[in-house]
């Protein structure tokens, strides 16, 4: 079992219910990896020492909720140079149209969003990080499942285009039970909506976050 979260930020109660909650119950079940996907941040952060204090983070949060490394490997993902080689491997047969229905990159489009390289060709990455692990299955909630659709499709027209069976195809561990967590303003908690309740924060910051919570039933007001 391969899974990755990407060092952008503190952890939030959604981020532990979604998906750390799950890594520390699957660590029992799987030979894990679970990767710092610090490639992958570098779409939203280009400061060295942010990034690098992220990453220290993000360990130490993975570590804080019980991921065992006697049990599991925890690894950052720019350690392993074969990730981004694999990616321009994978690159050289993939078409732009192919890349174009990405969720990702049709939601950015859709807000006239200016869109990086990285954006457009991240599913090639992500397929990059699952294949090159051998993996069998990958925990994602119901929205994510074209990621691994996108890792399926580019493993077999690898394995089509040089003709040998390189890379087995992964399977989606969809986490049906897991809610949707809502932030403080009513919509699903997200770093990007600036609604969330951190894991680690402070007695006086959660307070704080919780006592913005709008209670009131009245018109256009979130029923939180």
């Amino acid at each position: 079992m391969l899974s990755g979260i990407q060092p952008t930020g503190t952890p939030h109660i959604g981020n532990y219910f979604g998906a750390m909650k799950q890594f520390v119950d699957m660590q029992n079940e799987y030979e894990c990896y679970f990767m710092l996907a610090d490639y992958h941040a570098l779409n939203f952060i280009q400061n060295g020492e942010e990034m690098k204090q992220g990453i220290l983070d993000l360990a130490l949060d993975y570590l804080a909720l019980g991921l065992d490394p006697q049990k599991s490997v925890i690894f950052k993902q720019s350690d392993v140079s074969e990730h981004t080689e694999l990616t321009w491997i994978f690159d050289s047969i993939t078409t732009m149209p192919f890349l174009e229905r990405a969720h990702a990159y049709k939601d950015a489009e859709a807000k006239d969003k200016e869109i990086s390289v990285g954006t457009f060709n991240y599913p090639m990455l992500m397929a990059s990080d699952i294949l090159m692990y051998d993996t069998d299955v990958v925990p994602v909630g119901q929205d994510q499942k074209q990621h691994i659709e996108y890792t399926r499709d580019t493993a077999q027209k690898f394995n089509h285009v040089f003709k040998k069976e390189v890379f087995k195809l992964p399977e989606p561990k969809i986490l049906d039970d897991v809610a949707v967590v809502p932030g403080t303003d009513g919509q699903k908690m997200s770093k990007s909506y600036g609604n969330t309740i951190p894991l680690f924060a402070t007695d006086e910051e959660i307070e704080k976050a919780v006592m913005s919570i709008v209670t009131d039933s009245g018109a256009d007001i979130p029923q939180n």
